[in-house]
């Protein structure tokens, strides 16, 4: 699921790091993205990568249900829209709203 938000004065690695992800840096292909565990294990957990643009930044949410296993024949098993990754967008989309809203008041 990806959805945006007007670029502020705020870094939107930050502001995806007050919504309670961890930043996740994937040697093998050099890029760094965001992570939220379910629980105690690593997966499922949610997974974010971050797009910056000129006036805005897009988030690119889905869940993670397993570890990614490229093995021939599998793929990666993740969940890009449906009721938890619907409300975890949400959940997002209010944290940034609210930070946006006490700057700027």
């Amino acid at each position: 699921m990806k959805f945006k938000f007007p670029l502020k004065k705020y870094n939107p690695r930050e502001l995806i790091r007050r919504c309670g992800y961890g930043e996740w840096v994937d040697k093998d292909h050099n890029n760094i993205s965001y992570t939220k565990k379910l629980g105690s294990s690593n997966y499922p957990r949610f997974h974010v990568y971050l797009d910056v643009f000129d006036n805005y930044f897009a988030v690119n949410l889905h869940l993670d249900q397993k570890q990614v296993s490229y093995l021939k024949g599998q793929a990666h098993s993740a969940d890009y829209q449906g009721p938890q990754v619907e409300e975890e967008a949400r959940r997002i989309t209010k944290i940034i709203a609210d930070i946006y809203n006490k700057k700027s008041s």
